[in-house]
C-alpha cells in the first residue's frame, strides 16, 4: 500500500497517473495547500520542502519509505514495478525529458500561470517573459515529437506522465496548442489513456478556480507563509 499525499495540481497528477498506470494499491491523503496543510509538522517529516506530492510506500526498502519530489517518485515507482522506464540505455532518453520537464516546463509554465492568473499586481514584463518562454518550450517539444512518437522515443514512459499534466493547462496559460501540431498529436493520444483520465480525475471535487481563491489561500500558496522558519 502506498500513501499518496496529494492535491489536484499538475505535479500531483503526475503521481496519480503513474499509480493508476501501474495498478498499484494506494490511498490518497489530501494536502490542502490553500489552507496551509503543507506546513504541518507531520507533513514536513515526509516532505521537508513543504511541497506535495509525496508518498509513503509501506512496502518500500526497509519498510515504510517516504519520498518527495515528483520526478524522484516517478523513477522510484518505475523501478519498483519495472514499467514505463526501459531497462536498457534508452532509459536515459526518457530521463532526459523528465529532467527537462522538472527543470524547464514546470518552473516556466508555473511562472507563466502565476503572473497571468494569480499575481496581485499586473506586471507586463513578467507576463510577456514567461509566456514567451512557455511558447519556446512548446517549440522544443514540437521539434522532438517531429522525430519520435513520444518524448522518450517509441514508448510511453514516465516522461509523458510528467509532461502531460502541464500541457493540459494550455488554454489557461494563453498557449495556442494548434500552433504546435506535433504536440497536439501527442497530447490527443496521451489524454485518451484510461489511466491518465483516472489520475486527473482524482480529487476533482477539491479543485478551485483562480477567481475562487481567497486572500488567505493566496498567502499560503504565494505569500509570506512560504518563507517562515520551520526548524
Amino acid at each position: 500500500m502506498i500513501d499518496l499525499y496529494y492535491w489536484p495540481t499538475p505535479n500531483g497528477w503526475k503521481i496519480s497517473i503513474m499509480l493508476e498506470e501501474c495498478g498499484l494499491e494506494y490511498r490518497m491523503i489530501p494536502v490542502n495547500i490553500g489552507e496551509g496543510a503543507q506546513f504541518e509538522p507531520d507533513f514536513l517529516k515526509i516532505s521537508p520542502n513543504n511541497r506535495m506530492p509525496a508518498i509513503v510506500d509501506h512496502d518500500g526498502p526497509g519498510g515504510d519509505y517516504h519520498l518527495m519530489e515528483s520526478g524522484a517518485i516517478l523513477i522510484f515507482l518505475a523501478e519498483k514495478t519495472g514499467r514505463f522506464l526501459p531497462a536498457d540505455p534508452r532509459r536515459y532518453r526518457a530521463i532526459e525529458w523528465l529532467m527537462w520537464q522538472m527543470g524547464g516546463v514546470g518552473p516556466m509554465f508555473g511562472q507563466n500561470g502565476h503572473f497571468k492568473l494569480y499575481a496581485t499586481e499586473d506586471i507586463p514584463y513578467a507576463k510577456k517573459r514567461y509566456l514567451d518562454e512557455s511558447n519556446r518550450l512548446y517549440g522544443v517539444l514540437d521539434r522532438r515529437l517531429a522525430e519520435a512518437e513520444y518524448p522518450g522515443g517509441d514508448e510511453y514512459t514516465i516522461a509523458d506522465m510528467a509532461l502531460m499534466p502541464w500541457f493540459m493547462l494550455h488554454r489557461m496559460q494563453g498557449i495556442v496548442m494548434d500552433d504546435y501540431p506535433n504536440v497536439r498529436r501527442w497530447y490527443d493520444t496521451v489524454k485518451q489513456r484510461p489511466a491518465v483520465r483516472r489520475g486527473v480525475d482524482l480529487g476533482r471535487d477539491l479543485r478551485r478556480k483562480p477567481e475562487e481563491m481567497g486572500e488567505e489561500q493566496k498567502r499560503n500558496l504565494f505569500g509570506d507563509k512560504q518563507f517562515g522558519n520551520r526548524a
